[in-house]
């Protein structure tokens, strides 16, 4: 036996996944339970109809499904296979889901997996059941198909048992023990079993279990409607279980498979039915299965009307049954991974569905047993991503619900959120509300993307209009805000930008260990640094000034940052962090004038010599006590000005009023956007993840290998000098050809790279995309193509930084 001990709660697809993978890495001291029997538990795994298809946004969520393709297709059961891979289809009935699957071919060819667009004609012929009168196009994934879940599950445990992993079915959880601050064992109602570590697989149980160590989890069990017709006569004879690709009608939120001579259909068009996790039945009282509610017949009358309709040969054919089934939605629509923040050990692979689960399974047996994650980038799916309002109950539940409404949806990226809104407005908010401000959320904050007040700047500018895609969530004024804080000064709100305190008598040498840069330099220093894994991945950027002696404030991209330090603090005590982001606000003052506005508002010297770049102070605006930054990510001379939120409306009115008479402008977020790109700066989350190191990254420079040892940093000394792909700058020249992120991108017919951040450059009168490419293809001028929907935009490497390359604007 080897490794830490190991209990994991829930035996379905996702447990038995990681009681495989983990026992294959080495740890064997590993023991499963579950309240159920075995392998069909009773969970959402026992009733999943295994429609697995790849097709995602994420680029991570793609490789799960990808792994869990490429797992099962090698797992049978005494020669039943666990993957039926018939292919996936996904149909157009209408004009715009015919561009969204445009769109969605183009994800799937940045990430690698094969698909191809199909005329009516070939959708027809590949599922010769679709209504050739319906049908104008559709997608095709020949490598999707049908997950035999609980084969799976009883593949993966037999393989687990021959390696030593215990697998202990109808054993309820009553209890995780603690003692120290961290988990020490398991109460079942059989008895006591001690752990290590705990990892919490137990799906729609989810919320119950992880209660019980005072972690809140944000999901919610919802039901979805599954029927399966019987013989169905075009199919009779049909004695291979499935033949015919699976089927997706999303403009329906309808999907189909095979079944024999009979088809099964899943239903996401139904009011939500979520359930609290305290009303599912146990195993005993359930009638089928806990998983498995009654089937809604009224909810599923649209459903049927237009299956007969799409599938015209089941106009012959009943319903003959059907379920409600549970399973888990979360509030961003990804899983919820890792450890909790409050008890060391305890860790949770919820919100699962069958598409990830063996990927799922993977990268949690990658992070337990090696410390991080090398296949896959987890930061979407890190359970300690969400703001404190973001596990309120009201919110989880009104996010569930409308994530279940739109599953099916065409959403557009910058599409905002529903309610509840507003949650978080900076101080403010109600002079932008005068200003017309148009609002989008970012972690909760009200973040204006342009003024409507700024309309009469448009006048007279040359602002290409973007394509109908990228037109919308889109206006003319921000190109026009972009220009004039080139032209004169405009102002930003930063507030939503998360801010971090770090203080103690070893808060220097606490951030020196984490940061590529050197931090302990003099007070009043700002730098500009990262944070990296132990394999030298990126886990973000920050910028870290030092304000005091003891005292440092971190610009942080969000509460995964403020976990990581939490994580990493020293037990003895000279440390403290604490997120300050509530109490305080930000304004961004920035253009060729901004000296012009704030230096007649304060004794303090702000000269170029008196607060040289990436220098911090504090002053006075006005009556307002401020922390200055001379930083800027728009590449304009300015600084963030700090103050706390009850003196943050003094400070925007004592800067407009002196801005407004030279020109400036209230600027917003679509601004910001197209000036950073132009400067070339980079947006963690976007354009570079857990997957990349600096050196790919165009980061390099932040990082001093000079300095003491510090985390990734003997991973780094490997990498830096085997750089096979590099974030790289492109420039489209059609006026209009803007893309909008996620595009592949062609050498010829050759997919070879995909966009990150795009927008259109107003100062340099081009479009701008970043993408990740093989360095062969990094040299400045090399012609390539961008695929968007149906077209090949022509783009070109570029140098970088598109403006201003001698920083002089900034530094000046």
């Amino acid at each position: 036996m080897a490794g830490p001990r190991v209990v994991i709660i829930g035996a379905g697809v996702v447990g038995a996944a990681l009681a495989d993978e983990i026992s294959a890495r080495g740890w064997t001291e590993v023991t499963v339970v579950d309240q159920g029997p075995l392998p069909a538990t009773g969970g959402s795994s026992s009733h999943a109809p295994g429609l697995v298809f790849q097709t995602n946004s994420s680029k991570t969520m793609t490789e799960l499904a990808r792994y869990t393709v490429e797992k099962f297709c090698s797992l049978d059961v005494d020669g039943k296979p666990c993957f039926l891979q018939v292919g996936g289809l996904e149909v157009a009935t209408t004009p715009e889901r015919l561009t969204e699957i445009q769109r969605r071919h183009g994800w799937i060819t940045a990430w690698g997996v094969e698909a191809r667009l199909l005329t009516a004609a070939e959708c027809v012929e590949q599922h010769p059941l679709v209504n050739p009168d319906r049908v104008l196009g559709g997608l095709l994934v020949p490598t999707d198909g049908l997950a035999k879940a609980v084969l799976a599950v009883e593949a993966q445990i037999r393989r687990a048992t021959e390696r030593g992993v215990r697998f202990l079915a109808r054993h309820e959880v009553l209890d995780v023990q603690q003692a120290g601050g961290g988990v020490t064992g398991v109460l079942t109602d059989q008895g006591e079993i001690p752990a290590d570590i705990v990892v919490c697989c137990a799906g729609i149980w989810g919320q119950k279990i992880a209660r019980m160590v005072g972690m809140n989890l944000p999901l919610t069990p919802l039901a979805h409607q599954l029927a399966w017709t019987g013989p169905v006569p075009a199919l009779a004879g049909q004695t291979e279980e499935a033949v015919r690709p699976i089927l997706r009608h999303q403009d329906a939120d309808l999907y189909y498979r095979d079944r024999f001579d009979g088809i099964g259909i899943g239903y996401y068009g139904h009011r939500p039915m979520p359930i609290s996790v305290d009303d599912i039945l146990s195993v005993d009282e359930a009638d089928d299965m806990p998983s498995v509610m009654k089937f809604t017949e009224d909810d599923f009358a649209d459903a049927w009307a237009e299956t007969q309709s799409l599938l015209p040969s089941t106009r012959e054919a009943k319903v003959e049954e059907g379920i409600n089934g549970l399973f888990s939605f979360t509030t961003d629509n990804f899983p919820l991974l890792g450890e909790s923040p409050d008890v060391q050990g305890f860790w949770v692979a919820e919100a699962v569905w069958v598409t990830h689960s063996a990927g799922v399974g993977r990268a949690m047996a990658e992070w337990l047993v090696d410390g991080h994650c090398s296949s896959f980038d987890l930061h979407e799916c890190d359970v300690n991503r969400f703001e404190p309002h973001q596990l309120s109950p009201e919110y989880v539940l009104a996010r569930d619900c409308r994530n279940f409404e739109e599953v099916y949806d065409i959403l557009h990226p910058l599409q905002p959120s529903g309610d509840p809104r507003p949650i978080r407005t900076s101080p403010f908010h109600a002079r932008q509300q005068e200003l017309g401000a148009v609002f989008m959320e970012a972690n909760g904050w009200e973040r204006p993307q342009w003024y409507e007040a700024n309309a009469p700047l448009v006048e007279g500018r040359s602002i290409p209009t973007p394509n109908d895609w990228a037109a919308q969530f889109w206006s003319p004024i921000v190109g026009a805000e972009a220009q004039a804080t080139r032209e004169t000064v405009a102002m930003y709100d930063m507030t939503a930008l998360k801010r971090i305190e770090v203080a103690g008598p070893g808060a220097g040498a606490f951030l020196d260990r984490l940061c590529t840069g050197k931090i302990t330099k003099s007070v009043g220093s700002v730098t500009y640094t990262l944070l990296l894994d132990h394999d030298g991945g990126i886990r973000s950027d920050v910028t870290i000034a030092r304000l005091a002696r003891d005292l440092f404030q971190v610009g942080a991209n969000g509460n995964l940052d403020l976990d990581w330090f939490t994580r990493h603090l020293p037990a003895d005590g000279t440390v403290q962090v604490r997120d300050i982001t509530p109490g305080t606000c930000c304004v961004g003052l920035w253009g060729p004038l901004a000296r012009k506005v704030l230096q007649p508002l304060t004794d303090e010297d702000f000269s170029a010599d008196g607060l040289k770049y990436f220098r911090a102070k504090h002053a006075y605006i006005g009556s307002v006590p401020v922390t200055a930054m001379r930083l800027s990510y728009v590449g304009e001379l300015g600084w963030e000005l700090y103050t706390t939120a009850d003196q943050g409306l003094k400070l925007w009115d004592t800067l407009w009023q002196a801005a407004k008479p030279l020109g400036g402008v209230i600027a917003g977020r679509g601004a910001f956007n197209s000036l950073r790109l132009e400067k070339g700066y980079r947006s963690f989350g976007t354009d570079m993840t857990y997957e990349h190191d600096p050196y790919e990254a165009g980061v390099g420079f932040a990082v001093k290998l000079d300095k003491d040892d510090f985390i990734g940093k003997a991973a780094l000394e490997r990498r830096r000098l085997d750089v096979r792909r590099k974030l790289t700058c492109l420039t489209i020249d059609e006026p209009g050809s803007v893309v909008m992120g996620k595009e592949p991108v062609y050498d010829g017919d050759r997919a070879v790279g995909y966009v990150t951040s795009a927008a259109y450059g107003y100062t340099i009168g081009k479009g701008i995309a970043y993408a990740w490419l093989p360095v062969e293809l990094a040299a400045p001028g090399t012609a390539l193509q961008i695929g968007y929907f149906d077209q090949r935009v022509e783009a070109v490497v570029a140098e970088e930084p598109l403006f201003d390359p001698a920083m002089s604007r900034l530094r000046g």
